[in-house]
């Protein structure tokens, strides 16, 4: 049998510029978890890639060694919910992060990719790498996406772009501790920004590039319904490895630069979900690099099967080489008032509290 019932009212959104209504939980006059970076001024400057046909003499090639530690708890989600029995746990439903055979977690390098790129593009004078269809008329044409492999922005010339497979490739990080956390995702609100001003410029167009501050703590329980997740604790550490070919010396300063290896500039990576409750801080530490850099090293590379040791760089050395290639950077590449107006927002350690309510 079937009951006629009366459709349900419609809400409506506000445009742009007509006041939110404090009606909306997400919408209270509270303070943003978040802030957008704005874009800069001039049109982004697009030339055909370096390619990977060959080593270039005059560029580096190389890998760096990466220990990424948790400062407040991290999921990484599958998109699979399980019983808890099916894992070792005693909750009843729980949804899973990666695990590895030995039963310990990792994060996809496409994850890492992911937030590490669209810090680069935010300090860089670059494209939008992924943008939604409704939202597309908004966006300053000059920022779409990069679709010719010969015209690349900065950042697609280093992470990619449509038939562009890019310089540098990340593997998965595994977590050096054993087991897991489990802990509670309240729902989260989609983004509306239809229903936020602060999204859209004098006229009309998008503002720039969001992202969540880092927060002391995550919150792990909420007002409203949720789930039970599987997590990385607090002070989990990870290992994992960045591999890259015919990088200049300010591209590769400004990945430097985004790992939070400037002293200026103390920022850490928001890998995840959780980002709005404060969920997914991690901090890098750069541990070793193996680089070659002349066409000498790249012919003692191929002509023998062990490498000289000559290539490997920790400690002191390290650190010296890290800091040429990021002034490197600040010189011609890094976009000064995006990295200022960046850092604000991923600066750690921080000792701003996470939101009260939920976004």
């Amino acid at each position: 049998m079937t009951t006629n019932l009366p459709p349900k009212p419609r809400r409506s959104t506000p445009p742009p510029s007509s006041p939110v209504s404090n009606n909306n939980p997400a919408e209270t006059g509270e303070p943003k978890p978040y802030e957008l970076i704005s874009f800069p001024k001039e049109r982004p400057p697009k030339k055909p890639p370096a390619g990977h046909h060959q080593y270039l003499g005059d560029r580096l090639h190389g890998t760096l060694f990466l220990t990424l530690k948790v400062q407040t708890t991290l999921h990484v989600s599958t998109g699979v919910v399980v019983m808890g029995s099916d894992i070792g746990s005693r909750v009843p439903l729980i949804k899973t992060m990666v695990q590895n055979i030995d039963q310990k977690l990792s994060i996809q390098g496409s994850s890492l990719k992911g937030c590490i790129r669209s810090a680069y593009e935010a300090i860089t004078n670059s494209t939008l790498a992924v943008i939604t269809s409704r939202y597309r008329d908004k966006i300053p044409p000059e920022r779409l996406p990069c679709k010719n492999k010969q015209e690349l922005c900065p950042a697609s010339q280093v992470f990619g772009a449509l038939d562009w497979q890019g310089l540098i490739e990340f593997s998965d990080a595994k977590c050096e501790n054993t087991g897991f956390a489990t802990g509670f995702m309240p729902s989260l609100y989609r983004p509306r920004p239809d229903q936020r001003r602060a999204y859209f410029d004098a006229r009309g167009n998008v503002a720039g590039r969001k992202f969540y501050y880092h927060t002391i703590r995550a919150i792990d329980k909420g007002q409203n319904q949720g789930i039970t997740v599987q997590q990385a604790a607090k002070e989990y550490t990870f290992k994992t490895q960045i591999q890259f070919k015919n990088l200049t010396a300010a591209e590769l300063g400004t990945l430097l630069i985004v790992l939070g290896q400037d002293p200026k500039y103390p920022i850490a990576l928001k890998v995840g979900g959780g980002k709005p409750i404060g969920m997914g801080t991690m901090t890098v530490e750069v541990t070793a690099a193996r680089v070659l850099q002349n066409k000498g090293d790249l012919r003692d590379r191929y002509s023998s099967y062990n490498p000289p040791e000559s290539d490997s760089m920790t400690g002191t050395k390290l650190q010296q080489f890290m800091q040429k290639n990021i002034q490197a950077a600040h010189s011609s590449l890094v976009q000064a008032t995006q990295l200022q107006q960046l850092a604000e927002v991923l600066k750690y350690p921080t000792d701003r509290e996470p939101p009260t309510g939920m976004y």
